[in-house]
This record gives C-alpha cells, sequence and structure tokens, in this order.
C-alpha cells in the first residue's frame, strides 16, 4: 500500500488581529494575497528540488506517496477569492498523486457568503471549520473578533446549502467575560446548530498576545481583568466533556469531538506522526525522520520563493529519543491512548515503569497493553506529559 500523507497550506491573513492570538499572522492589503498565492503554489510544484537544496532528503518512497488529506489553515483562507483556492489546489493535483477524501478550509462565520461556499464546494473543499470561539457578542467583541452570533446562524445554512457535508465549530474556553452560564449558552447553541464536528481549546496566556502580555503585565485592557480563573477553565473543559458526550459527539483527541465516522483525518495525521508536508509562511512539515517549518514573515517567504530557495526557520532530525516522546506524548492525545507493547518493542525499551506510579495517582488507565489518560483527569493532562519527559 502507498504511504499516505496529508499536505498543510498556511494563508496567514486576517482582517484583525484578536487579543488573544499569539500566531505569526497579520492585517494586509488585498494586494498582497495573489503574490503570495503565486509563491505558494511555486513551492508546491518544485517542492522537491527547494527541499534538496535546502538539505531536506525526503525518504524514497515519498515519491510514490499519495496524498489524501489537505487542510488550508491560518490565519483566515476564507478570505481569498475561490479562484486563488483552487490555483493552490490544482498545484498539488498537479505535482502529487492525489485521492483527496478530505479537504478542509478554516472560514470565519463573517466571510461566508453563498457565492464562496458553492465555489469552494466545486473546487474540491468538502469540511469546513469554522472560528466560533463563541456564542456571546460580548465575548466575542471582548475578544476583537469580526464575526458575531448571527453570524454562525447566516453561515451554517449557507454551507449546508452549497453541499458542505462536515462542518467543525471552534470554541474558547477561558474568554474575558466569559462565564459558566455564557459557556453553557455556547455549548447549546452549537448543539442546536448541529457541527459534524467540535473542537474545544483553553485560553492561553503568553506575551506574543495583546491579552496574554497585558494579564502577565497586571493590567486592565483587552478584557485582563476579567478573565475566568484556571480553575473555572477547567470546569467549563469538563462541562464540555460532559455535555458533548450526552448530545451524540465522541470524544476522540483532548481537545476534538466528532460524530461518528466524522473525526478530522488531516489532523490524526499529526498525533499519529504520520507524514505530511507544509506549504506557506510558517508552516511545518514532517517526513517521518525529519521536521522543518518555513520562515514566518509572509513577505520574507514570497521573497524567497522568488529567488529559488525555500526560506527554512527549522530543520532537525528526529532522534530516536524524540521520536520515542512524540510517540507518547501524541499518541495520548488521542482518548483511545497508546498501545505501550508495540511502542517498547519498536524502541527496545521498557516504559511500563514510567506509567505505574501515573497510574496509581488515577492519571492514567491500562488496559492490557493499553494505557490512555483517565477520564475526569484530561484538563491536566499536561502534568502526565511533563512527568513522562523527565
Amino acid at each position: 500500500m502507498s504511504r499516505r500523507t496529508g499536505i498543510y497550506v498556511q494563508v496567514p491573513f486576517c482582517q484583525t488581529k484578536c487579543t488573544y492570538c499569539n500566531f505569526h499572522t497579520g492585517v494586509v492589503s488585498k494586494a498582497r494575497f495573489a503574490p503570495y498565492v503565486e509563491a505558494v503554489c511555486a513551492e508546491v510544484e518544485n517542492h522537491a528540488t527547494l527541499y534538496a537544496a535546502a538539505g531536506v532528503a525526503l525518504p524514497e518512497d515519498f515519491a510514490h506517496s499519495v496524498v489524501d488529506t489537505v487542510y488550508v489553515g491560518g490565519g483566515t483562507p476564507s478570505l481569498l477569492d475561490p479562484e486563488d483556492i483552487q490555483k493552490i489546489l490544482d498545484a498539488i493535483r498537479c505535482s502529487f498523486a492525489t485521492e483527496l477524501a478530505e479537504v478542509a478550509l478554516e472560514a470565519d462565520p463573517e466571510t461566508v457568503t453563498a457565492e464562496k461556499a458553492a465555489a469552494w464546494v466545486r473546487v474540491g473543499i468538502n469540511r469546513v471549520s469554522l472560528g466560533v470561539q463563541s456564542f456571546s457578542d460580548k465575548e466575542l467583541a471582548g475578544a476583537g473578533r469580526m464575526h458575531r452570533r448571527s453570524d454562525v446562524y447566516r453561515a451554517v445554512p449557507i454551507l449546508r446549502e452549497a453541499g458542505i457535508r462536515k462542518i467543525s465549530f471552534d470554541l474558547i474556553a477561558g474568554l474575558p467575560h466569559q462565564t459558566r452560564s455564557s459557556w453553557q449558552n455556547s455549548l447549546n447553541e452549537l448543539a442546536e446548530l448541529g457541527p459534524e464536528h467540535a473542537s474545544v481549546y483553553l485560553l492561553e496566556i503568553d506575551d506574543a498576545s495583546r491579552l496574554g502580555g497585558e494579564v502577565l503585565r497586571g493590567g486592565a485592557r483587552y478584557g485582563a481583568a476579567s478573565l475566568p480563573s484556571e480553575d473555572e477553565m477547567a470546569a467549563f473543559y469538563e462541562m464540555a466533556c460532559g455535555f458533548l458526550a450526552e448530545t451524540g459527539y465522541r470524544h476522540y483527541e483532548i481537545s476534538n469531538w466528532a460524530k461518528p465516522g466524522c473525526e478530522s483525518q488531516h489532523n490524526l495525521k499529526y498525533w499519529r506522526r504520520e507524514p505530511y508536508l507544509g506549504f506557506g509562511a510558517g508552516a511545518h512539515s514532517f517526513s517521518g525522520t525529519q521536521r522543518w517549518a518555513n520562515a514566518h514573515d509572509p513577505a520574507q517567504y514570497v521573497e524567497a520563493i522568488r529567488q529559488g530557495r525555500v526560506p527554512l526557520e527549522q530543520h532537525e532530525i528526529v532522534t530516536p529519543q524524540s521520536a520515542l516522546q512524540e510517540e507518547l506524548f501524541l499518541g495520548l492525545r488521542e482518548l483511545d491512548g497508546i498501545d505501550l507493547g508495540q511502542i517498547e518493542r519498536n524502541y527496545g525499551v521498557e516504559l511500563a515503569s514510567r506509567f505505574d506510579p501515573l497510574a496509581s495517582a488515577g492519571l492514567v488507565e491500562r488496559e492490557g497493553g493499553m494505557v490512555r489518560l483517565a477520564p475526569g483527569r484530561l484538563s491536566v493532562s499536561n502534568e502526565v506529559f511533563v512527568e513522562l519527559m523527565k
């Protein structure tokens, strides 16, 4: 069977910068879109030559791999004209053997129109991930989001009418002004609209975002003084776990729930350490033995591609020790857990003793050769990962 590969395309442009955002994205003139798309297409079409010149040696069987998932993320890729998205997908189809089972696009609700949605379906998009974040207009405004609750209710029927059969919602637990009541309401409204998939992320605080920097400085701007506590955020997460289970969603990864058969096939590649190639500014790639990433600055990226080189910002050989840590860290993110015996055989190590204290503390469960995070302890999963990495 041919190796299966995923492709991620990064579109680092937004209409506005959310207060909590720590990504390398920016608000730029629409005139910057076309040159960027041209650069992405050039990187896709010439990837083998560009990688070789940059010292990235793809495994021999990569040339015979089949691309079965594409994820166009950002940023806000739904800002692009559908013709630009088609150019990127055409470049992928021309440059790789493809059997595209899943082609996903991230979209902000206010950018969805009937014309765009119909065009997305025509070019092959069959999954849309909506950056909903919250159904509270107060929380959305405080976070610097452009859309409002009504935009979500407008966008979903448009996507359904166009033929998108798999829709995912992102929600954020821990936004400024969020309360137990408003969080429960967001969960209720998610269930009312019935997306096939849901992702719940805990708000991250770091100085790379305006909100994070304000919190760390002890200020009050951007709603920093009205953030839920860590205990409240953990409670919101547990609420989501219980509610989504009751409404027909299977919890298959720490932050992700899906109705039967609607898991993100592309994202599963990340957690299962399957190969994927990333194109665009800031995009990451993994071949199985190497990881590399492009420079984050879009202008720098475009200029480098024009000069016939890929602007690598990171390139590392994955050592056996690093690979083992990734197997444990990424594998345990899946709720089904890891096959400990298989990993021990693959890496020639003994791991049971590392899990015994975690099992005694009730943080993990063991069933035969399988180990998984204990239900009800998912909100403290980082404690498990820290212990395993020691």
